[in-house]
């Protein structure tokens, strides 16, 4: 695990990156008694080699993996100039195939016709069908379930990103106290939330969730229409990519002076927030970092009205493996990068998260990626 002073810095993925990220994956897929990794167009395909295609289609791409073996980027002829000039390629054999031809002749070759195969989640099942019909003795198994760490230990320079994520993410949240609330509706705030995150430089906005009064009781509640009053409480969760790698922070502001009673469930969530990640550490399963946080909510009595799990892995998704969740026994390792964010969310009256992306360190502390304040900000 780097100094902090290292995530400052972002440097280019290169050929060795990604030649080093396939054998591992091949390596692993061994090790789960796996003839190979399949891997379809999506995050998988950008996080082994660096090739996103312009539009996934019905057309076949398809990465093969495979322990002592070249890995083998299959896709459509008309597609092959793009995938050769990602910085992946390098690290790898293009076999193409041109319109009016089947690409299971080509892709099958490459396959043990009677192994069984981690398959990233989002192939198509029309692929995976065709590569049955093919081959009948073939067997797969999804890449989460085979392979749940593929992505999830991250290794200097994936850190410099995530930070960069971070801290942009941190500004977005600086700027958007500064802005009118009261008397405009949850989708312009969302709107306002999303161009500070391209103006801090992201290059993709994958959510901002902003939930007033008693929408912030609905965890994933979509910005609408509703024109936020004085008195509100309101969820802003809000993220997405910079840099390729993702950001994803919950802070809960209030419009005007807060009650009592909002005061102490944000304080009862705040120290929750904070049991979590004082939790965090290698070696500890995933689980007790759920644990030591549901148990701050439900020693107070308000452990019915958490009701989700209190984190998810981040990379080049915003979600991904590991779950900070109760049996999930994996091990925390240094580099494994993951949302902390309990939440008490009170039916037809308001909700309350705090959300910081963490990961654990060398020296056997956890390390936020934000860094806003933890107390209720006042907005007006």
């Amino acid at each position: 695990m780097p100094s902090t002073e290292a995530f400052e810095e972002v440097v280019p993925f290169t050929a060795d990156d990604y030649r080093a990220r396939m054998a591992r994956a091949a390596e692993s897929a061994a090790d789960a008694g796996l003839a190979g990794v399949l891997v379809a167009p999506g995050p998988d395909l950008v996080y082994l080699t660096g090739y996103q295609p312009t539009a996934i289609t019905e057309r076949l791409t398809v990465l093969v993996l495979a322990a002592g073996r070249e890995p083998v980027l299959v896709v459509p002829t008309l597609e092959a100039p793009d995938a050769e000039r990602a910085t992946g390629a390098a690290a790898l054999t293009l076999r193409d195939w041109t319109d009016g031809k089947d690409p299971y002749a080509v892709a099958a070759p490459l396959l043990d016709a009677d192994g069984r195969f981690g398959v990233s989640d989002n192939a198509w099942a029309m692929h995976l069908l065709g590569l049955q019909q093919a081959l009948p003795g073939t067997s797969y198994v999804s890449l989460t379930e085979a392979l749940p760490m593929l992505r999830g230990v991250k290794d200097a320079h994936e850190l410099a990103r995530i930070a960069a994520a971070g801290a942009a993410a941190d500004q977005a949240y600086g700027e958007i106290l500064k802005v009118r609330f009261a008397g405009r509706r949850e989708t312009e705030v969302a709107a306002d939330l999303a161009a500070l995150l391209m103006r801090f430089g992201h290059s993709q906005v994958d959510f901002t969730v902003v939930g007033s009064g008693p929408n912030g009781a609905n965890p994933h509640h979509e910005a609408g229409d509703r024109v936020i009053e004085r008195g509100d409480m309101v969820v802003l969760d809000f993220g997405g990519l910079k840099h390729g790698y993702g950001s994803d922070t919950t802070r809960t502001v209030h419009v005007g002076e807060p009650t009592d009673e909002e005061r102490r469930v944000h304080d009862l969530v705040r120290e929750a927030q904070q049991a979590g990640f004082e939790a965090v550490r290698p070696g500890v399963a995933c689980q007790d970092v759920d644990r030591a946080a549901r148990k701050v909510i439900t020693d107070a009595g308000f452990g019915e009205y958490f009701i989700h799990r209190t984190g998810h892995g981040i990379g080049v998704t915003t979600h991904e493996p590991p779950y900070m969740i109760e049996g999930e026994e994996l091990p925390i390792v240094p580099g494994m990068c993951f949302s902390i964010e309990p939440g008490v969310y009170l039916p037809g009256r308001f909700g309350v998260r705090i959300e910081d992306i963490v990961t654990a360190t060398e020296d056997g502390a956890g390390h936020r990626f934000n860094n806003t304040p933890h107390e209720m900000a006042i907005v007006e």
